[in-house]
């Protein structure tokens, strides 16, 4: 599994606008103490599960597994917190932004098929 540093780059800024998006909507979506909540417990909550739940050896994320899952899990919990963070955009309004956050995904995940065929072999 080649790692493109510009694939990598892209990938980071993805997860960026993942949380930014996931806070954003509980902003949006909240009132009074639970907006608080959902803005920031939500993108804490994406953040852990990003962080935790790995596949041992994945060297796009140093190699090291907190709590060891098998590959097609952790490209599951991706595509869902990306799906998530899509459609939080678009309920928000801002459907504009949705689209391109969803195609720069798509394209990216495209572009790191060696990764996904290494996710989907482990």
């Amino acid at each position: 599994m080649s790692q493109n540093p510009l694939n990598l780059a892209v990938r980071f800024l993805l997860e960026i606008a993942a949380l930014v998006a996931i806070g954003y909507w509980g902003w949006t979506w909240g009132q009074g103490a639970l907006r608080y909540g959902l803005a920031i417990g939500g993108p804490l909550l994406a953040a852990v599960m990003w962080g935790v739940f790995a596949v041992p050896g994945d060297r796009s994320r140093s190699g090291s597994a907190p709590v060891p899952v098998p590959g097609w899990v952790r490209l599951l919990l991706e595509l869902a917190l990306f799906a998530f963070a899509v459609w939080a955009l678009y309920d928000t309004g801002a459907t504009t932004a949705a689209g391109i956050l969803g195609a720069i995904v798509l394209v990216h995940y495209g572009s790191s098929y060696d990764r996904v065929l290494w996710l989907l072999k482990q």
